[in-house]
């Protein structure tokens, strides 16, 4: 793939309207006034058509799963159109509120993906339907006070049977959702008295408003106003077999969690795409209206080259956006060392292109008005979520040493 196609521009175009219509107009309140993002959000769905999708999809890996398929016996031709349909709102979206991307991929994406991939049947009409349609709002928690890298290895947070069921304790912090969400995915540790190190790890399905669970307010952060992050608190909190998920021990999330960061690392290429384009026709636009000692600034040499290096930004995510869209169009997908190269990158750039458009700016770029102030905000915690860049390295690194 060398360029989006006729369809993709046309789809480009309507979710731009829908951006300049209803998110811009509202950005100060998604910013700064703690509006949730979920009403426009699923204004977003009714829009195009993506609840009735959500049903369809769900429907479908439903008859799938009855005739013993898994997904990737599903035909391979139109993968890459529907992977670029997916990637292109995200792009948009994260031209002003790359926040509401992470606040519905962890719905939509991760916690209903959970469920989809390893729940019964039953667990998936009970919970997965209506994070799909985003009628419910979904938290996926893994990330404690104490293992945040190191997610497994430091988890304290423990599952002890009890009888027919489980009483769940521990705590999780920096969780998107966490605070408004309807339907969340535990992982813990099943604490059977052997030593920490040995013990399964374990999810289980949560609703909002259960005994013994509390759900903190929003956590004041650097960026990403517009998707709500917080902690949760279980204290003796007693669930049934039917909300361990898969309703067996032997399903590991640790599995499921690699497949999820390699998603997830993957989908920081277009949300960067997305800030880099906004900040490099943003800073275009200043260099060109700007006026310093009697010329536009865009005449002089340092600026032109700031924003050569952000054409030079945009092109080389762009074409990793590109080969994800190839690789889903030949059955593929990349794998988590190359998923965490794509995310070291492309996250690094867009917190360079960041800096350097808040840099043309001079003052005005440190002021809340100029959007390059919040783009800068926003682009840093794509070098910490999903596994910070230390961990991508140590990741690519290691897959390089062991061929």
């Amino acid at each position: 793939m060398i360029e989006w196609s006729e369809q993709h521009l046309q789809i480009r175009e309507l979710v731009r309207r829908f951006v300049e219509a209803e998110i811009r107009p509202n950005l100060e309140a998604l910013e700064h006034g703690d509006e949730p993002p979920y009403g426009v959000l699923r204004k977003l769905f009714a829009t195009f058509g993506l609840k009735e999708m959500g049903k369809q999809r769900f429907h479908a890996e439903l008859r799938r799963a009855e005739r013993g398929e898994s997904k990737s016996d599903e035909p391979r031709s139109g993968g890459g159109d529907a992977v670029a349909l997916q990637l292109l709102p995200v792009i948009e979206l994260s031209r002003y509120c790359p926040g509401m991307v992470t606040a519905l991929g962890v719905s939509v994406g991760l916690t209903a993906g959970a469920i989809m991939k390893k729940g019964t049947r039953a667990q998936k009409e009970r919970w997965a339907l209506d994070l799909l349609t985003l009628d419910k709002i979904g938290a996926w928690a893994i990330t404690e006070p104490g293992s945040g890298s190191d997610a497994f290895g430091g988890m304290k947070a423990t599952a002890r049977r009890d009888g027919d069921g489980y009483v769940l304790n521990g705590s999780k912090t920096f969780i998107t959702n966490g605070p408004y969400a309807d339907t969340l995915v535990f992982i813990c540790k099943l604490d059977t008295g052997e030593a920490e190190s040995a013990r399964k790890v374990v999810s289980f399905v949560l609703d909002r408003g259960t005994p013994g669970l509390t759900q903190s307010k929003p956590l004041r952060k650097m960026g990403m106003h517009s998707s709500p992050t917080g902690e949760l608190f279980l204290e003796d909190v007693r669930v049934g077999r039917d909300q361990l998920l898969g309703e067996t021990e032997d399903t590991s999330a640790r599995a499921g969690a690699k497949e999820t960061f390699t998603a997830e690392r993957t989908g920081v290429a277009a949300m960067a795409l997305g800030i880099v384009e906004q900040c490099l026709m943003l800073s275009t636009a200043y260099a060109q209206e700007r006026v310093a000692f009697g010329r536009p600034i865009g005449e002089f040499q340092l600026i032109q080259l700031k924003l050569a290096k952000m054409e030079v930004a945009r092109m080389n995510i762009q074409n990793l956006v590109y080969r994800i869209i190839e690789l889903a169009e030949a059955g593929k997908s990349m794998d988590l060392a190359e998923a965490s190269a794509c995310k070291l990158y492309t996250a690094g750039a867009a917190m360079e292109v960041a800096l350097e458009a808040v840099q043309l700016f001079g003052g005005n770029g440190y002021m809340a008005e100029f959007q390059v102030e919040q783009l800068a905000r926003d682009a840093k915690v794509l070098q910490i979520y999903g596994g910070t860049d230390e961990i991508q390295v140590s990741q690519i690194a290691r897959t390089l040493l062991s061929r």
